[in-house]
């Protein structure tokens, strides 16, 4: 028994506890408490991660039950990894978050509402990696939603509120799709422990395993917003203040794949529907892309783009292969700080040009070079320019396609380079358009003319025809922790190219324990009476 896993998910839930008794009173302390404890859960992280790498998967159970009974907590090397990434980026987004709220001189909000509930957020975040059970799994996922309800919703704007209101709708719906999806597991097998279930689904009924297996996947996919399931994101995302958005985008449909690789590896090996992933995997690529090429807002193109390159994922589960998980696994654990650090370098964005809206933007490269800099390298690194970690995760999966040989595997070769190419020209039309192009006028066109359709735009209320929050006032200067925090972003994401033979090592050896999930399941069994 490994007693540091229930850590993960106890000390931010219980911090939310404490700062909800607090209220508005004592920012300081409010503020060192969320750093200290993000902190100490990135320890714990790291610790764990080097125990389910040196010995296998590590388990802990709660209130003393032996397994199945009772609450199963699992880290093996997949959910190790991913949780100590995103613990690096929670802590990272707490830090800028903290400094935008000092420099706007936030009266109370944040630190009432906003801190308590992007802990419980990380609570959530943290248990559904550590789920050994699709229950636990699914109180996961609900305490992540009931935080992330109030978090897209935070100061009760007009735009926020619709788009919250979506966001809500699709995931209630989602919830009791998943619940009825354990129903039917568990009135089939008698059990929902993930071991368990690893042996008893595969003496199931073909079709009543299949059902269940759809399912599951179904929530799973609306959670990681793939295609046809993704239609919500565009509209929910973009709204929520820079640091909401950004932990959004990076964390939260990464628990979709999460569950996607977690049902197709360890539940329904075989890859009975690798031709339904794989035009899922397609039509994510490509439709996501193709919307993000007419955006004309950034944050609403970087929501398109999310779910372009959630088909990259579901394209490496797809294969089924040990090249295609490891490339998938590398690629994840990319986006996860990619996708967060183009969010957080937007807000910089916004605040320094007074909006998000390419037909506003302009001559941000003579203003705000350094921000133009932290743009310029995650948009090339999730544009896939060698030789960085998008080049390579790219490059993985497209060598396990080639290798994989079937007709759907050498279409999906095709439209992920076709989709890489259209992101690289999406970036880099937010690279000339924000930064390169002339200067705008406060009436919203560029100096040199900008034409009638800014004019029209910018007189419309939210600037951006999406009636959002009139822009922020153009600062003359960026918080230096916000900054900070983005730079540390960057550098994590550099550090992927610099350090990727480690991790794509790490990688491997993931994809490796993946495809032989006995070891899993001896882990989980040892505990039990008698075995399973």
């Amino acid at each position: 028994m490994n007693h540091l896993l229930p850590l993960p998910v106890l000390l931010p839930m219980a911090a939310a506890g404490v700062k909800i008794v607090l209220g508005p009173r004592r920012p300081g302390l409010q503020r060192a408490i969320s750093l200290g404890v993000l902190a100490a859960v990135l320890g714990v992280a790291v610790a764990l991660l080097a125990a389910a790498d040196r010995d296998g998967p590590q388990l802990d159970q709660l209130g003393g039950w032996a397994p199945p009974i009772g609450i199963t907590l699992v880290a093996d090397r997949l959910s190790a990894v991913m949780l100590t990434v995103s613990a690096a980026v929670i802590l990272c987004v707490m830090v800028y978050a903290i400094a935008q709220d000092v420099a706007d001189q936030a009266p109370g909000t944040p630190l009432s509402v906003f801190h308590p509930s992007y802990l419980l957020l990380v609570a959530g975040v943290n248990d559904s990696y550590l789920a050994g059970d699709l229950f636990n799994l699914f109180v996961g996922f609900e305490i992540m939603l009931m935080a992330s309800y109030v978090m897209i919703t935070l100061g009760g704007t007009p735009a926020r509120i619709r788009s919250g209101t979506t966001y809500i709708i699709v995931a209630l719906l989602s919830s009791m799709l998943f619940l009825v999806a354990i129903a039917v597991v568990y009135g089939a097998t008698g059990t929902v422990n993930m071991a368990q279930l690893a042996g008893r689904l595969a003496a199931l009924p073909p079709g009543v395993a299949h059902l269940a297996e759809l399912m599951l996947l179904t929530v799973f996919g609306v959670k990681a917003a793939a295609f046809p399931l993704s239609m919500w994101l565009p509209d929910s995302y973009p709204t929520a203040p820079a640091p909401v958005t950004a932990v959004f985008a990076g964390l939260l449909t990464k628990i979709g794949v999460y569950g996607v690789i977690r049902t197709e590896t360890l539940l329904f090996p075989g890859g009975q529907t690798r031709a339904l992933l794989m035009a899922v995997a397609l039509a994510s690529m490509v439709v996501g892309i193709l919307g993000a090429m007419v955006q004309v807002d950034i944050k609403r193109l970087l929501s398109f783009t999310l779910v372009s390159h959630i088909g990259y994922m579901i394209f490496g589960v797809a294969l089924d292969s040990a090249a295609a998980l490891a490339a998938t696994v590398f690629y994840v654990l990319h986006h996860i700080t990619i996708q967060t650090t183009l969010f957080l370098v937007t807000g910089l964005i916004e605040r320094r040009g007074g909006g998000t809206s390419l037909d506003r933007l302009g001559g941000l490269a003579r203003t705000a070079p350094l921000v133009g800099l932290l743009f310029f390298v995650p948009a090339m690194n999730l544009g896939g320019i060698p030789p960085m970690s998008g080049f390579v995760g790219k490059l993985g999966l497209l060598q396990a396609g080639l290798a994989d040989g079937g007709p759907l595997a050498y279409v999906l070769v095709g439209g992920a380079v076709v989709t890489s190419l259209l992101t690289l020209y999406a970036l880099v039309k937010v690279w000339n358009q924000a930064f390169w192009r002339a200067p705008c006028t406060p009436a919203g066109t560029a100096a040199d003319g900008g034409g009638r359709h800014g004019e029209e735009r910018a007189a419309r209320p939210g600037g951006d025809g999406d009636e959002e929050d009139p822009p922020a006032a153009v600062t003359a200067s960026l918080p230096p922790a916000m900054v900070g925090a983005t730079v540390a972003m960057v550098a994590l994401s550099l550090a992927y190219t610099v350090g990727g033979g480690p991790l794509i090592a790490l990688a491997d050896r993931t994809a490796a324990e993946l495809l032989r999930p006995a070891g899993y399941v001896r882990a989980v069994a040892a505990h039990a009476p008698g075995g399973f």
